[in-house]
């Protein structure tokens, strides 16, 4: 059987996360959406979104990128949310059996504004 590898990105609240007035937090997820919009642009992030309903507050959201994994760590290592403290990135290498999992490009929102 052959296999397709994607690369997986999961957001994680880090375990300290600085607590922001609500100005500040709001400033951090605009530009850490703004930032992904901007890999999507690129053609570097496939598709992103936030968790609900899990089990694990901590998880917040994944990210599917079009990039090596090592890529990915990098670019993640530079969003404004990573760079706040305010998450931390786990990644991955994502193996689907050929063509199980086909992705259609959409435009992310670049603001809470546009959420």
């Amino acid at each position: 059987m052959r296999f397709d590898a994607h690369t997986v990105v999961l957001l994680v609240r880090a375990p300290d996360a600085p607590d922001l007035p609500e100005d500040a937090a709001a400033a951090v997820q605009n530009a850490h959406l703004a930032y992904q919009a901007g890999l999507a642009d690129r053609g570097l992030l496939v598709v992103a979104g936030p968790f609900t309903d899990q089990t694990d507050e901590r998880l917040r959201g994944i990210c599917v990128l079009a990039t090596d994994l090592e890529t990915a760590r990098a670019l993640y290592a530079k969003d404004p949310a990573v760079l706040a403290g305010r998450l931390v990135v786990e990644a991955m290498t994502w193996l689907v059996p050929a063509g199980g999992a086909a992705f259609t490009p959409v435009r992310l929102p670049r603001s809470m504004d546009e959420v």
